[in-house]
C-alpha cells in the first residue's frame, strides 16, 4: 500500500488540462472561464507547460497559483500588477505583504457570478452607494472607460445623490474584463439597445396588473416583472449560446 507521503508526491505531479483546471476551482469562483485563464497566462502570471502539440498541462501548483490570484481579485480588488508582486515575492520565498482593506467592502452577493438570474436577483434591491472613485477603485476601470461607459448610457449615478449602485459595478467591471478581448463601450451600445428592448417587453405585458390600485395588485405586478425578467435573461442567453455553438 502506497504511503501518504508517496500519495501526496504523485498528486503533486500530476498534470491538468484547462477543462479540469475549471472543474476545480469553479466550486469555489463560479465566474472563471477558460479566455480568463488564458488571459492570466498572457499576462505571466501562471505558466503551464506545453505539450509538443501546444495543450496547455496545469500543475498542482499552477492550479493554487490561480487559486490565489483569483482570491486576491475577489475579495481584496487587487489590480493584477500589485497580485504579479505578490507572487514575484512568494516565488523569491518571500511573505507578499499583508492585505488590508482600503476600500469599503461590497456584498458578495452583489458581485456573485451563480449562473442564470434567479427572479429573486431582480427583485433585491441594494442600499451599497459607491463614490466615483469608489466605483473606479473597486471596479479596476479608469476615469476613461468610465465616462465613455456614461456617455454611451450604459452606466449613471443615482440620481440627486452622485452615488452609484451595484448595478453600476457590476456593468463597469464587465466592461473592463470585456476590454480585454478588444470590446470598446461603443460596441456595448448594442447590448444596450437590446436591454431597452426587452425592459419595454415586459412592462407592456405588466401593464394591466399595475392599474390595479390594491397592495395585492402590486405585489403581483413586480412578482411577475421579476419572474418574466429572469425568463427573458434565460432565453436571451440560451439563444445566444446556441447560435455561437452553431456557429
Amino acid at each position: 500500500m502506497a504511503s501518504a507521503a508517496s500519495t501526496s508526491a504523485a498528486a503533486s505531479r500530476t498534470r491538468m488540462n484547462i477543462g479540469q483546471v475549471l472543474d476545480v476551482l469553479r466550486p469555489d469562483f463560479p465566474g472563471i472561464t477558460i479566455p480568463k485563464i488564458r488571459f492570466l497566462e498572457d499576462k505571466g502570471l501562471i505558466k503551464p507547460e506545453r505539450t509538443p502539440a501546444g495543450y496547455r498541462k496545469f500543475s498542482h501548483d499552477d492550479v493554487e497559483r490561480l487559486r490565489y490570484v483569483l482570491r486576491m481579485q475577489r475579495d481584496h480588488y487587487l489590480p493584477l500588477k500589485v497580485i504579479g508582486e505578490h507572487l514575484d515575492a512568494i516565488d523569491r520565498g518571500l511573505e507578499p505583504p499583508p492585505i488590508e482593506a482600503v476600500v469599503p467592502t461590497v456584498p458578495q452577493v452583489a458581485l456573485s457570478s451563480d449562473g442564470l438570474p434567479s427572479p429573486e436577483s431582480f427583485a433585491r434591491r441594494s442600499d451599497v452607494r459607491l463614490s466615483r472613485r469608489e466605483l473606479l477603485k473597486i471596479a479596476e476601470v479608469s476615469e476613461e472607460l468610465l465616462g465613455q461607459l456614461e456617455q454611451f448610457g450604459l452606466i449613471s449615478a443615482r440620481p440627486g445623490t452622485g452615488h452609484y449602485d451595484t448595478d453600476a459595478l457590476v456593468i463597469a467591471r464587465t466592461a473592463r474584463e470585456l476590454a480585454d478581448f478588444g470590446f470598446e463601450p461603443r460596441h456595448l451600445r448594442a447590448f444596450k439597445t437590446s436591454a431597452d428592448r426587452e425592459v419595454g417587453l415586459v412592462e407592456q405585458v405588466v401593464a394591466p396588473l399595475k392599474r390595479g390600485r390594491d397592495a395585492a395588485a402590486q405585489a403581483r405586478a413586480e412578482e411577475a416583472v421579476s419572474e418574466i425578467a429572469a425568463l427573458s435573461v434565460r432565453l436571451h442567453a440560451t439563444l445566444v449560446k446556441k447560435g455561437l455553438q452553431g456557429a
